[in-house]
């Protein structure tokens, strides 16, 4: 059972670790936040944002923050599934040895997840689903905590391959990076253009990870809360009987359970970030967009109109 005193201690690691990240990252608070709720939730993520948006930069300074074993795949159209998950060789004792991959850490950066076949983006997605991998007939445990952050380039299409939706429905959050104000690049520009570096403290290490984990688990739900989730996410079902119009007007396809759960479990550990006990309706609503704006397949009338997935959650909220 969890106490006031944990829920005050992950609320302090929180901001330490936001202050920390914020030495090297300007801006994107609200990135870094939702990076986190993925962290501490046992989620995956997915991020989308244009070319040096500091994404690699992000995913990398979280990991020495956090204390964590880091390892960076760079998604290319001839990557094959051992080049991820490892391979058997023969040794010189004609005997076969498993040499793990870099999916074996903590931290995965899957970068330009769309620009490899659907064969290798399955193999990750295995290893995200089981927290293992199976290699010819032997299953291997991923250490934990495992986190995959997979990265899209929005504006080139040509020669990717876009995750299927059931795919899309593995990561808990999809978060979108945006340009920095004029600030915020101003001061990009002058810490990154002269030769300082920072020294990064750790903040939080594995076993301390994997208890916050637990203790957001933990959390009470009350049930008018869990019924807001619900409603949102069977709200989206078109010509359902719980469908709002705007899903019937602009949806093919809305959300599966799996979001309803994600809404939950994001609601209890924004909660907790936050420094309170137990979620209310604000937190389910705190993480709605990023939890449901990939799991929503818009129709010609939504394309036609110029109608965003994102408009389309504000409504259904």
């Amino acid at each position: 059972m969890h106490t006031p005193e944990q829920i005050h201690e992950l609320n302090q690691k929180y901001n330490q670790l936001c202050s920390e990240i914020g030495k090297v990252i300007v801006g994107q608070d609200q990135v870094v936040k939702d990076l986190l709720i993925t962290v501490f939730s046992r989620g995956h993520a997915l991020l989308i944002g244009v070319p040096g948006l500091a994404k690699t930069l992000l995913i990398n300074t979280l990991s020495q923050a956090l204390d964590l074993q880091y390892s960076r795949i760079q998604f290319t159209p001839d990557l094959m599934p051992s080049d991820i998950l490892g391979s058997e060789i023969l040794g010189q004792d004609r005997s076969f040895r498993f040499i793990k991959g870099p999916v074996f850490a903590n931290i995965i950066l899957a970068d330009e997840i769309n620009r490899t076949p659907p064969k290798t983006q399955a193999a990750l997605l295995e290893a995200m689903q089981e927290k293992a991998v199976t290699v010819a007939g032997q299953t291997y445990k991923l250490p934990n905590p495992f986190f995959v952050l997979a990265t899209q380039n929005p504006i080139e299409q040509e020669g990717t391959y876009p995750l299927p939706e059931a795919q899309l429905d593995r990561f808990m959050f999809n978060i979108m990076l945006d340009y920095p104000t004029f600030e915020q690049e101003l001061n990009i520009v002058k810490q990154t253009t002269n030769d300082q570096s920072h020294a990064l403290s750790n903040i939080l290490n594995a076993s301390e990870i994997e208890m916050f984990q637990s203790l957001v688990r933990a959390l009470p739900v009350p049930d008018n809360v869990l019924q807001e989730a619900v409603k949102i996410v069977s709200g989206s079902r078109p010509n359902m009987p719980q469908a709002k119009p705007v899903a019937t007007q602009y949806l093919l396809w809305g959300a599966g359970p799996r979001a309803s759960q994600n809404l939950i479990i994001g609601a209890k550990c924004h909660a907790a970030l936050n420094g309170k006990f137990s979620p209310d309706i604000e937190d389910v609503h705190a993480v709605a967009l990023q939890v449901l704006r990939h799991r929503l397949v818009k129709n010609y009338k939504a394309e036609a109109e110029g109608i965003s997935t994102d408009d389309i959650v504000r409504k259904l909220l």
